[in-house]
C-alpha cells in the first residue's frame, strides 16, 4: 500500500473537513467524502504502521470559528457508527444482542440532512444554543437559534434541561431563495444543508432570521431526570413542551422490522419536504444505554444508516472515444471500477469536450462519478487536491478514432462529428440503431450480429436488411437453421412497425422517439415530412430550429430519399395507419409510471416506450401514480404500490399491451 496514497487521502479529508466545519462551505457531497474517509480507515486498519499523526480518524472533527465564543458542551455530542446496508444493520443488531441480557427495542427516525445543535434551558427559558463543533466544544449561536420559530424561546418546564436536534431548511424555501438570488444574478446555493449550516453562522442574526430555518427536536440530555424511559416517550415529552419532533418515527421489535422501515423511506425520500440523508438507529430503552455505554467516538446503542452513495470517489484510468449512428463523437471514462448506487461502474459519459474542459478532468485524477437519473454514470468533476504532477491537460482528439477522417465540430454546437458516410462504426452503428425494439424490433438483429453481416458484406445501409435470405446467412457462424428462421421473420414482422418506429429508426440528427411520434403524428405520411420546409416545422409543438434544420437537411439529401424509395419498395409502412397508426392514445396516455426491480429489457428502452406512448414515467411511488411496472426483486417500491392501490404490471403484462 503507498504511503503517498495515505499522506494524500489525509490532505484531502481534512481540507474537506475544514471547508465543512469551518467554512460552511463544502466542495464535494457526504456521499464522496464517506468514501475517502472510508478507503483511509480500511488502509489503516490493514497497515496501522502507515496512520499519520494528523490523520481525520482520531477525531470526530470541526473546530470552532473566530467570531464565535467557544462552547464545551456537558457531555459530548459524539458521531453516529455508519451501516451501509442490510448486512450492516444485522451486524449491528448481533452486537448489541451480545452485550444485553433482557429483551429490547429498537426506535428509527429519519436522519435530516442539516446541522446538529444543542440548546440549553434554565427555569423555563431558552439561554444558551450551540453547535455541535468538534463534539467536545462548539460555538455559541445563540442570538441565531432564537431567530428560529420551531425553537420555543419559552417552555413550561422549570428545571435545567438540555436539548438537542437538527437544524434545516426546507426544500420549498432553499428553491424560493434560490430563484431570488437568480433574480438578481448571484450565485446559486448548493443545497439546503448547505445555506442552513451558513445561516447559523452569520454574525448579523438578521440574516438567520431571513432565511427561515427549522428545527426537529430528538433528545433530551437529561431525559432520565425528567421521568422518561425510551427514545418515544422523549419525543412524546418534547412535543408536549412546544418542540417540533418529527413524526416519521417507529418503534421496532426487530431489526427485520427496522430493516422494512429504512426500504421503506429510502425509496419514499423524495416525497418529503425537507432532505434526509439516511435512518437512524437507537435502543429505545434509556437504561439499557447506559449499560451499552460509548466508545471514544460513538455510542454503542445506535447506528446511521446511510442511504447507498450515489456519488463515489475512484480513478480516471483513460479516455476512450466512440462513434455514434450521427457520427456524434462521445468521449467516455475508463474507470477504477466502483460501487454507484449499487451497481459496479466501470465506464461512464463525458458528454463532450466543453464538459471535460470547464471541469479540467484529466486522465489519471481521481474523480467524482454518479448516476444521473439513478441510470447513466457520468464523472462530475476532479479532485484537483489529489492531482499528481504527471497528470496532462485533457486535448480533444481531431479524427474519427474508427475511419481516421477529420472531425468537424458545428458552429454553435458542442459535440464532434465524423462526417464520413463511409464510417464502418457511423454505419454499425446506426444499423444497430435502426433494428433495436425501440426503433423497428427486429428480434436476433442485435450488436453481434449486425457486425458479422457488416464484416461478410451483406449490410451496408438499413435497406438491405430486407433482402437477407436464408441462404446468405445459414452459412454464417452461430447461425443454425431455427435462429435463422426466426430472424427472417422478425424481419418481415418490422415491416408492419408504425411510422413513428421508421422515423426514429432512420437515425435523422435530433431526432429522438418522442420527437419522431410528434412528426408521425402532424404529418402523417413520410411523403409529405419530405417536403416540407423548415417554417412548416417550426408551428409544431415540440419542434426547434435545430431539429427543424435536421429534418430539411435530411431529406434534401439524395442518399436518404433512394434510401426511403428502397424501404418504400421492401413494403415497410411510410403512412399511418389508421386502425392501428400512432395518432390513438394508448393505455398510459397522460399516466404516471415507475419502474422498478430488474427488467429483462434495458430501463431506456422501456422508458423510451412509455414516452412515445404518452407516458411520464418518474422514479418514486406515491398517490399520483397510475402504474407501477414491477420486475425480479421489486423490493418496497412494490409493497408501497399494493398498499396504495395502484396498479402493478409484470414485464409481460406491459409487453403485452404493447403488441
Amino acid at each position: 500500500m503507498s504511503v503517498e496514497r495515505v499522506k494524500d487521502l489525509t490532505k484531502q479529508i481534512n481540507q474537506l473537513n475544514h471547508e465543512y466545519y469551518m467554512l460552511d462551505s463544502p466542495t464535494v457531497s457526504d456521499a464522496v467524502y464517506d468514501s475517502l474517509l472510508h478507503e483511509l480507515i480500511a488502509i489503516e486498519e490493514q497497515y496501522p504502521e502507515l496512520k499519520l499523526a494528523n490523520s481525520p480518524t482520531v477525531r470526530v472533527g470541526g473546530a470552532v470559528l473566530a467570531g464565535f465564543n467557544k462552547f464545551t458542551h456537558s457531555s459530548p455530542m459524539l458521531s453516529l457508527g455508519n451501516a451501509f446496508n442490510a448486512g450492516d444493520l444485522r451486524d449491528f443488531d448481533a452486537r448489541i444482542r451480545k452485550l444485553l441480557t433482557t429483551e429490547f427495542t429498537y426506535f428509527v427516525e429519519l436522519k435530516i440532512d442539516g446541522l446538529a445543535v444543542t440548546l440549553h434551558y434554565d427555569g423555563g427559558q431558552f439561554v444558551t444554543g450551540a453547535t455541535r463543533g468538534d463534539g467536545v466544544i462548539g460555538e455559541d449561536i445563540t442570538e441565531n437559534l432564537k431567530t428560529i420559530k420551531t425553537i420555543p424561546l419559552v417552555i413550561d418546564e422549570n428545571r435545567s434541561l438540555e436539548v438537542r436536534g437538527e437544524v434545516y431548511m426546507a426544500k420549498a424555501v432553499f428553491e424560493k431563495l434560490n430563484a431570488e438570488r437568480a433574480a438578481r444574478e448571484e450565485p446559486l446555493f448548493a443545497n439546503p444543508r448547505n445555506v442552513a449550516a451558513g445561516s447559523l453562522r452569520q454574525l448579523d442574526s438578521k440574516i438567520a432570521a431571513s432565511r427561515k430555518l427549522a428545527m426537529f427536536s430528538y433528545a433530551f440530555v437529561n431525559a432520565k431526570e425528567l421521568g422518561q424511559n425510551t427514545q418515544a416517550e422523549s419525543l412524546a415529552k418534547l412535543s408536549a413542551l412546544g418542540f417540533s419532533v418529527n413524526d416519521i418515527s417507529k418503534t421496532c421489535k426487530s431489526i427485520d422490522e427496522v430493516i422494512g422501515f429504512v426500504e421503506e423511506w429510502q425509496a419514499r425520500r423524495d416525497d418529503l419536504p425537507y432532505e434526509i440523508d439516511g435512518i437512524v438507529i437507537k435502543v429505545n430503552e434509556l437504561a439499557m444505554r447506559d449499560d451499552l455505554g460509548n466508545t471514544a467516538k460513538s455510542p454503542r446503542w445506535a447506528v446511521a444508516y446511510k442511504f447507498p452513495a450515489s456519488e463515489v470517489v475512484t480513478t480516471l484510468e483513460d479516455i476512450i472515444f466512440t462513434v455514434g449512428r450521427t457520427g456524434m463523437i462521445t468521449p467516455n471514462a475508463v474507470l477504477k471500477p466502483a460501487q454507484v448506487a449499487g451497481t459496479t461502474v466501470g465506464r461512464a459519459t463525458l458528454h463532450n469536450i466543453d464538459y471535460i474542459t470547464s471541469r479540467d478532468i484529466r486522465v489519471g485524477d481521481e474523480v467524482i462519478i454518479r448516476k444521473a437519473g439513478d441510470i447513466i454514470p457520468e464523472v462530475v468533476a476532479p479532485l484537483e487536491n489529489l492531482r499528481k504532477a504527471d497528470v496532462i491537460p485533457f486535448e480533444m482528439i481531431t479524427n474519427c478514432p474508427e475511419c481516421d477522417e477529420e472531425l468537424v465540430r458545428p458552429v454553435g454546437e458542442v459535440d464532434h462529428y465524423c462526417l464520413n458516410d463511409e464510417c464502418p462504426e457511423k454505419i454499425m452503428t446506426g444499423l444497430i440503431h435502426f433494428a433495436s425494439r425501440t426503433a423497428m424490433n427486429i428480434d436476433g438483429l442485435g450488436d453481434k450480429i449486425v457486425r458479422q453481416l457488416y464484416a461478410e458484406g451483406l449490410l451496408k445501409r438499413s435497406s438491405d436488411i430486407y433482402s437477407l435470405t436464408k441462404e446468405q446467412l445459414l452459412p454464417l457462424e452461430r447461425m443454425a437453421d431455427k435462429k435463422t428462421q426466426k430472424l427472417i421473420d422478425a424481419i418481415s414482422a418490422s415491416k408492419n412497425q408504425p411510422l413513428d418506429k421508421l422515423l426514429f429508426g432512420l437515425g435523422i440528427r435530433h431526432v429522438g422517439a418522442k420527437v419522431a411520434s410528434t412528426l408521425a403524428k402532424e404529418f402523417k405520411s413520410m411523403t409529405v415530412l419530405s417536403e416540407v420546409t423548415v417554417d412548416e416545422l417550426l408551428v409544431v409543438p415540440e419542434i426547434g430550429e435545430k431539429i427543424a434544420v435536421s429534418i430539411v437537411q435530411y431529406y434534401a439529401e439524395e442518399k436518404n430519399r433512394q434510401l426511403i424509395d428502397e424501404l418504400t419498395k421492401h413494403g415497410l409502412k411510410m403512412e399511418i395507419d389508421p386502425k392501428t397508426g400512432v395518432t390513438k392514445d394508448s393505455a398510459f396516455t397522460n399516466k404516471t409510471v415507475v419502474l422498478t426491480g430488474t427488467l429483462t429489457m434495458p430501463r431506456t428502452e422501456v422508458k423510451q416506450l412509455l414516452e412515445v406512448a404518452g407516458a411520464n414515467v418518474t422514479n418514486s411511488i406515491s398517490k399520483k401514480t397510475d402504474f407501477l411496472i414491477a420486475g425480479e426483486d421489486a423490493g418496497s417500491k412494490l409493497t408501497k404500490a399494493e398498499s396504495l392501490g395502484i396498479a402493478v404490471l409484470t414485464e409481460k403484462e406491459f409487453m403485452e399491451i404493447f403488441g
